[in-house]
């Protein structure tokens, strides 16, 4: 089954970022395992920036549990992209966010894919309820309005 790439459209929040001359491999574009530092700049800007999530010195983290992601068209240095955000699922404790690359101006998504934190107790690792205002960003984000969890 082909996945196909979706459009800006259906994104709620975007984050620019320049590519480096680093991000580029022997094949004269960007390594996809850069696609996922993209996929979590995005991510953790907007719940430090939204969110008030202090990555420093706040009780409660993000863990990384699960990343994915579908590729569909090049970019390569000196190009801007824009990664889009939503949240596909909202629970207590967890997230499941719905990334998209796009090249600026243009519509169509170059990789998408979904990253899956779970919020834990900074010393104990375990599995906390997301604070409020963390959560309330996030509820912003929602592509389905009615939350689960």
């Amino acid at each position: 089954m082909r996945i196909k790439p979706e459009t800006r459209d259906t994104y709620f929040s975007f984050l620019t970022l320049p590519t480096r001359w680093s991000d580029n491999d022997i094949y004269g574009h960007v390594n996809n395992v850069t696609y996922y530092s993209y996929f979590d700049t995005a991510v953790n800007n907007y719940l430090i920036e939204q969110g008030g999530l202090d990555i420093h010195n706040g009780a409660v983290i993000g863990l990384a549990v699960e990343t994915h992601c579908n590729f569909f068209g090049p970019a390569a240095f000196p190009e801007i992209l824009d990664v889009g955000l939503r949240v596909a699922e909202l629970g207590r404790t967890s997230v499941k966010y719905e990334i998209a690359m796009f090249i600026k101006n243009q519509d169509t998504a170059i990789a998408s894919g979904h990253f899956i934190h779970v919020f834990v107790d900074r010393g104990k690792r375990r599995p906390v309820p997301m604070p409020v205002t963390l959560k309330t960003a996030l509820e912003r984000l929602l592509v389905d309005q009615t939350m689960q969890d």
